[in-house]
């Protein structure tokens, strides 16, 4: 999995910047990504010999022989994508550069055990692709709320999933659509998902760029923190996604926080930062105070209603969630950190998070930092695993 996303990460970056227009032919490609002409005509001759890139017409040339003009194949294929929450999933099409062409959501239960699930999710790929021929599709890629091994596919010991522990959704998945299949965690996916928006800036031709540079948009080090149902976070680091030993790197919900008290949680331990921070407490916690509140939306609504008690209750997670993040940011030192989810939308718990990351942070840590909501929105876990789906595809050409 790992070997197969280095591999088709140079595949993906070529159709990322000739889908965008920021370099359509080899000479460019090579001076815009930073890569060996060699490699590119290499790679490009893949893409062309699948069908996925092809050559039209000339480029306008100062003198010389003119370049031959790359473009994305109309009908090259194409990637489905799912992000599964509790109880909802987003699901989408993305083209070969990695860009959304449609997504849209879908009610689920995910406690209903993985085989229903999957079986509602493949449905809903099928309508969803409509017309497109089932032979187009390249791969398939699904981001789970639980820790996920990227090398079974399988999730391991999922807090809120029953009858999904070590379930192989990778392989049920490409038994039933023979398809390669991708599985990751819904925040290290989110994460990933999240840079590839920051970075379409790559993709937007500027004659008065350095094509050697680097994107200015997509940070190198990036910390994506989901604050929904449940807390999560994802790390890129130097560029790639980090998972750590065994899949658990990010997880922020199940650190013991001890300003949390001793609240139960569903990982069987006492005061985890997702007691006090995650949705779905927040929303239990609104009930017992005579609050109506049955879904993460209602908190959205109260908050922005000026509700007193609801406000009150978002923002001192925010700072929690503010004060355990500033060990992270200082020992990890991102250029950036992206908030998601539907708490993140709200404004008290932004800048109560931003507040404590400045005022717990060594100054160096935070000189630079992009403290900022997300730019993909609820489309950043289908564009992550999507994109990991994508380079997984490109490797089988």
């Amino acid at each position: 999995m790992r070997d197969a996303e280095l591999a088709g990460g140079t595949s993906s970056a070529i159709l990322r910047a000739v889908a965008g227009g920021a370099a359509t032919d080899r000479a460019a490609l090579a001076r815009r990504l930073g890569l060996a002409p060699s490699t590119v005509t290499v790679k490009v001759g893949e893409l062309i010999a699948a069908g996925v890139l092809v050559e039209a017409g000339a480029a306008s040339a100062t003198g010389g022989r003119p370049a031959r003009v790359l473009r994305l194949t109309p009908d090259g294929g194409c990637i489905l994508a799912a992000e599964l929450g509790r109880h909802h999933a987003r699901i989408a099409l993305l083209d070969m550069s990695g860009s959304l062409v449609s997504s849209s959501d879908l009610a689920l239960d995910v406690a209903a055990g993985p085989e229903p699930v999957l079986a509602d999710l493949v449905a809903a790929w099928t309508d969803l692709r409509g017309a497109i021929p089932a032979e187009a599709v390249r791969a398939v890629g699904v981001a789970l709320p639980g820790p996920v091994s990227s090398r079974s596919g399988a999730v391991d010991s999922p807090a809120a999933m029953p009858g999904w522990h070590r379930f192989g959704v990778g392989a049920h998945l490409s038994a039933e659509l023979g398809l390669p299949a991708v599985v990751e965690n819904d925040a290290n996916a989110m994460a990933l998902g999240e840079c590839t928006a920051l970075g379409a800036a790559e993709a937007a031709p500027d004659d008065d760029a350095d094509e050697a540079a680097p994107p200015a948009g997509a940070p190198a080090n990036l910390l994506f923190v989901k604050a929904g149902s449940s807390v999560g976070c994802g790390l890129v680091l130097d560029g790639r996604l980090y998972r750590g030993a065994t899949a658990l790197a990010g997880d922020l919900a199940h650190v013991v926080v001890g300003s949390t008290g001793d609240a139960p949680c569903n990982c069987g331990n006492r005061g985890c930062l997702d007691t006090v921070v995650g949705g779905s407490y927040i929303l239990a916690d609104l009930r017992s105070r005579g609050i109506d509140a049955r879904e993460p939306r209602d908190i959205a609504r109260l908050v922005g209603d000026g509700d007193a008690v609801a406000t009150t209750r978002v923002r001192a997670a925010g700072r929690l969630l503010g004060q355990t993040l500033s060990a992270v940011v200082n020992f990890v030192n991102p250029d950036a950190v992206v908030l998601g989810g539907l708490i993140s939308t709200l404004e008290p718990f932004v800048a109560a998070v931003r507040s404590q990351l400045y005022e717990n942070c060594h100054p160096l840590a935070t000189r630079d930092l992009r403290i900022a909501q997300s730019v993909a929105g609820a489309d950043a876990g289908v564009l992550g695993v999507g994109q990991l789906a994508l380079r997984q595809a490109l490797t089988a050409l």
